[in-house]
C-alpha cells in the first residue's frame, strides 16, 4: 500500500531556502571583496588602477585568452606539485597568489565597466560601487557567475600581463 504525503501549498519548500541563501551569500561577498579591493586599489594605487583600466579597454579580447591560458597553466601547475607533495607548500603559494591577483585583476576589470558607464571624474565612489553592485547583482542571478568569470579571466590577463 502506498503511502500519500500532502504538503500544505503555505508551507515553503525547504529547498528553495538553500538555494536562496547560496545566491546571496555568494553575491554579498562577490559584493564585498571587489568593493573592498577596488577601494584599496583606487586609494593605494589610482594611478596603477587606472592605467590598468585603459588596458583593458584597449585589449580587452587578448586580455581573456592570457586570462584563461594562465589560469589553466596555474591550475596544471599546482596540480603537479602537489602530486609531488614536496611541492605542496609551493602550490599553495601560488594559488594563495592567484587568487589574490584574480581579486585585483576583477576589481579592475569591473571599475573598467563601471568607468565606461557613470566616469569617474567626480571621484572614485560612484564607479566602485556600481562595480560591486554589477559583480554583486551577477552572482545573485546564478548564471551571471559566467559572466563574472569572463570579466575576471580579462582582469586577470591584464594583472598578470603587467606583472609577467
Amino acid at each position: 500500500m502506498e503511502k500519500i504525503v500532502l504538503q500544505s501549498l503555505d508551507t515553503p519548500d525547504p529547498g528553495g531556502i538553500d538555494v536562496a541563501f547560496s545566491l546571496g551569500g555568494g553575491a554579498a561577498s562577490a559584493f564585498l571583496s571587489t568593493l573592498l579591493v577596488g577601494a584599496i586599489l583606487v586609494a593605494l594605487a589610482p594611478d596603477y588602477t587606472e592605467r590598468q583600466i585603459d588596458e583593458i579597454r584597449e585589449n580587452v579580447v587578448g586580455a581573456f585568452i592570457y586570462g584563461v591560458i594562465s589560469l589553466i597553466a596555474l591550475l596544471l601547475l599546482s596540480l603537479v606539485l602537489f602530486i609531488t607533495i614536496i611541492g605542496v607548500p609551493v602550490a599553495v603559494a601560488l594559488l594563495v597568489l592567484a587568487v589574490v591577483l584574480w581579486a585585483v585583476g576583477a576589481a579592475i576589470a569591473f571599475l573598467a565597466i563601471a568607468d565606461s558607464l557613470v566616469g569617474h571624474d567626480d571621484g572614485w565612489a560612484v564607479p566602485l560601487v556600481l562595480a560591486a553592485g554589477i559583480n554583486g547583482g551577477l552572482a545573485l542571478t546564478g548564471i551571471g557567475g559566467l559572466v563574472s568569470f569572463f570579466v575576471g579571466a580579462v582582469g586577470f590577463g591584464t594583472v598578470l600581463r603587467d606583472l609577467l
